[in-house]
């Protein structure tokens, strides 16, 4: 299947299928930023845990709203970093040389994500803590309050332009929640600076599309990727409403 890219004029494209599926349609070296937020399958400790659904792992018990479910969260720790490097190297094809790849995992998925981007053919180069003020504590216990992205290069990058932070503080605010392990807009909208203007943001695992409305709202283009039909009409709204349009123009809808 061919999938066309995002232009100046219609800088957002959501491709509604399975992820792995998807990117081996995508044209070698067309992007310039790769940004996923895979499903972590980090909850739970035993494979009873790992297959329970996705509510009861990571919604807490009195939660008045309701997200959608979504599928892909019962690998365990091995099959988690196995997928994670096939993805992760089709990316790879799809970059152009120098791009930067970024992703989220948690501080049980965080060594099987760095041995991941590296069996992927990405040189690794750090971790970004991301901390959320307001984290539950735990009696006793140091507050898991921090998420962290995994980042490395698609071989060398050259030391030009602006130097974006290494740590983000910044909070989830409920009304700028829209999926049960979403990420906030105001952090998305940093991390997508580390593009170039204009440039283009490759979402393999879009959820609630926020990294299509901050490359919107900063001025960078995104094709995201979301298997989930639910996702799909939450991500097609949200960009509308980013992009100041009335309604969800018909090239969002490019359907794998």
């Amino acid at each position: 299947m061919k999938i066309e890219l995002p232009t100046a004029a219609e800088p957002v494209r959501i491709v509604q299928g399975e992820s792995l599926a998807v990117l081996v349609d995508l044209p070698s070296e067309a992007f310039d930023l790769v940004l996923a937020d895979p499903p972590y399958s980090s909850g739970g400790f035993t494979r009873g845990d790992k297959i329970s659904g996705v509510r009861k792992k990571y919604q807490q018990t009195g939660t008045r709203r309701e997200y959608p479910a979504f599928a892909g969260d019962t690998r365990d720790q091995r099959a988690y970093g196995y997928w994670s490097a096939l993805w992760l190297a089709q990316c790879l094809r799809a970059a152009r040389p120098g791009t930067i790849c970024g992703v989220f995992a948690d501080w049980r998925q965080l060594p099987v994500t760095v041995d991941a981007i590296q069996a992927g053919g990405w040189v690794y180069r750090g971790i970004v803590p991301w901390h959320k003020p307001g984290a539950r504590p735990t009696q006793g216990r140091f507050t898991s309050s921090c998420e962290y992205l995994v980042w490395g290069t698609k071989g060398p990058r050259p030391l030009e332009g602006a130097p974006l932070p290494g740590f983000y503080s910044v909070g989830v605010k409920q009304a700028d929640k829209h999926h049960l392990t979403g990420k906030p807009t105001e952090l998305l909208r940093e991390l997508v600076k580390i593009a170039p203007a204009s440039g283009l943001v490759l979402d393999p695992f879009a959820g609630s599309f926020t990294s299509a409305v901050a490359a919107a709202l900063e001025g960078r283009r995104c094709l995201a990727i979301e298997c989930e039909a639910p996702y799909v009409a939450i991500g097609r709204q949200r960009v509308a409403d980013a992009l100041g349009l009335a309604e969800v123009p018909g090239y969002l809808a490019g359907d794998a």
